[in-house]
């Protein structure tokens, strides 16, 4: 793609994405292009279906949780107690305030989102109920505002399918991961070649679905870049719950939710 596409489309991303921040909608799942009609469902339902506890549903600030991903990256993250974790396209908050109850005070939680509407209610959700050590900023996540070798762990959720410019995205992951730090994202990965139809289609781009990429190009990504012990887990009963991000589009034959997992090296 040229930059100019790229450029374009970050910025229909970034649009669709603050229409759902300002509209308080929830509970549509990865597919925003549905976020902000009358027909939504409930954003606690919509996480559990996603993998989430009732627990984790219930304890978080109100308006974090737009039940906006397609899986539960924190379930695979073993977070621990002092650890310093990053969360590409934190959204309202919601997988930043679960991991900082999991790295606790002594650790930190950065979340980085290109939306300001979301940047801006993260940070109010976060003043809501007086967490200090969650820092949320505004930036793209193929350009992180994040030094070089300060993160643990690094989390997403179904968020770097939108970018048209993955392979700078794991750079960036590995840059600024710590030696034998690690990645535990929560992603749509493609299973069969998409219709050029639906790749041309910037409303199924803004609703995490003609992004994806296959597990082979992931893989191939994350290589170069100098991962390691790399583990792409696709989920094919997530085929359940993509059907209803598009009704009768068939585009769960062409997508999948996955768990993508890689370790940076110790030296």
């Amino acid at each position: 793609m040229t930059q100019l596409s790229n450029d374009n489309i970050r910025k229909a991303v970034r649009e669709q994405y603050g229409k759902v921040a300002e509209s308080g909608n929830s509970g549509c799942g990865c597919s925003a292009t549905s976020c902000c009609d009358e027909s939504r469902s409930d954003a606690k339902a919509t996480s559990m279906e996603l993998g989430y506890s009732s627990l984790d549903v219930n304890h978080v600030p109100e308006g974090a949780n737009m039940g906006l991903g397609c899986g539960n990256p924190k379930a695979i993250a073993s977070l621990q107690p002092g650890e310093t974790v990053l969360d590409l396209g934190s959204g309202g908050g919601f997988d930043c305030f679960l991991a900082v109850q999991e790295v606790g005070e002594s650790g930190t939680v950065i979340g980085v989102d290109m939306t300001p509407e979301m940047v801006s209610k993260a940070r109010d959700n976060a003043e809501k109920v007086g967490y200090d050590n969650v820092d949320f900023r505004l930036g793209e996540i193929e350009n992180l505002p994040v030094a070089d070798g300060v993160i643990d762990v690094i989390i997403s959720n179904c968020v770097i399918n939108l970018s048209p410019e993955k392979a700078k995205v794991f750079q960036e992951s590995y840059r600024v991961l710590k030696p034998g730090g690690r990645l535990a994202i929560s992603d749509v990965v493609a299973t069969a070649e998409l219709p050029e139809k639906l790749k041309s289609d910037m409303a199924l781009f803004t609703g995490c679905i003609s992004g994806a990429s296959a597990i082979t190009e992931i893989e191939t990504m994350l290589k170069d870049t100098g991962f390691e012990a790399i583990a792409i887990k696709p989920k094919d009963e997530s085929r359940e719950f993509i059907r209803n991000w598009v009704p009768d589009s068939k585009i769960e034959d062409y997508v999948v939710s996955a768990t993508i997992e890689a370790i940076k090296p110790k030296a």
